[in-house]
């Protein structure tokens, strides 16, 4: 569980999840000339780079994977943002691909160290699976966050308890310190809204998640009131979909749009699943959400009047 404006223009055609990138943007030595995400952005840049590089001097997979003494699999993953590269396996691609300015190698194995520099989360580790620990390190790097929620408030948005609430419906059995540190976590996310140079939120939550919560109704009015106060962010953007707005152009399910500030990164659409999610980055794909989205936001409540609806359920409560 994990929003930009509709007029946003779209990116360019990309061609693989979460990879992949235009050239624009660049600096001489084929880099970008700002990076603000986190370790999980510059491994898909890196990724996306030393990809172009092979495409470019006709290597397969295969022999690119056989100068490193890997399998292709391990490269496909490697483009792709998946995995990280260990600077040696750069460093000999690099050499396979005839790259042999000093510059230019310099700049892609500094790339590579900065890439491999563990995020705060990975602190978390023992509780994160590795297909959200993906998410959290893209929503991090994310400039725009939009989303649609139908069960739950969005998890950049609860309160602690309410938090709480959410995570022992899948982990009632877990011991007391690992419920801690899922809600720690959490709560280290929530954090994203404040900070200098945070991502901007734009979520749109379907009325049946406040009328069924999680938790008790002191939860309830805790996580109502934080709701109001939080939608005087600047950098938030609540939008609530009523029960009268009948069928809505979100009735597939729950996800999540994130943009990035690097024109280096695609827009990725993550969908989250019982055990597992999905990234799409492709143009098409991201399009058909975005449209979604923007639909969505059409019959959803106005901010004015999503915050009337959040005063008027925490007076029935």
């Amino acid at each position: 569980m994990s929003g930009s404006t509709a007029a946003e223009p779209d990116r360019p055609e990309q061609s693989s999840v979460i990879a992949d990138a235009p050239e624009d943007g660049m600096s001489a030595t084929g880099m970008p000339d700002a990076v603000r995400g986190g370790p999980t952005a510059l491994r898909i840049m890196l990724g996306a780079q030393m990809r172009r590089l092979r495409e470019t001097r006709h290597f397969t997979r295969e022999e690119a994977a056989e100068a490193i003494r890997a399998t292709h699999s391990k490269i496909s993953r490697l483009e792709l943002g998946r995995s990280g590269f260990k600077q040696r396996d750069v460093a000999d691609l690099l050499t396979l691909y005839g790259i042999t300015g000093e510059e230019e190698r310099e700049s892609l194995l500094s790339l590579a160290r900065q890439a491999s520099t563990p995020g705060w989360w990975h602190q978390y580790g023992d509780i994160l699976p590795s297909w959200f620990e993906v998410y959290v390190g893209l929503e991090a790097a994310a400039s725009v966050i939009r989303s649609y929620e139908m069960q739950f408030v969005h998890g950049l948005m609860q309160t602690e308890d309410y938090a709480r609430a959410v995570i022992m419906i899948a982990n009632s059995h877990a011991p007391g310190e690992e419920l801690d540190r899922r809600v720690d976590l959490r709560m280290r996310r929530r954090q994203l809204l404040t900070q200098p140079g945070g991502p901007r939120l734009w979520a749109v939550l379907d009325e049946a998640a406040l009328r069924r919560p999680p938790g008790g109704p002191a939860v309830t009015r805790g996580q109502l009131k934080h709701l109001l106060e939080i939608t005087t962010l600047p950098s938030v953007t609540l939008q609530i979909v009523p029960f009268h707005a009948g069928a809505h152009a979100a009735a597939g399910g729950p996800f999540t749009i994130l943009r990035f500030p690097e024109p280096d990164l695609p827009d990725v659409v993550y969908l989250e699943q019982l055990n597992s999610a999905l990234y799409l980055d492709k143009r098409d794909q991201v399009k058909d959400y975005m449209n979604t989205m923007d639909q969505l936001c059409l019959q959803a409540e106005t901010t004015a009047a999503t915050r009337r609806m959040l005063s008027t359920l925490l007076k029935e409560i």
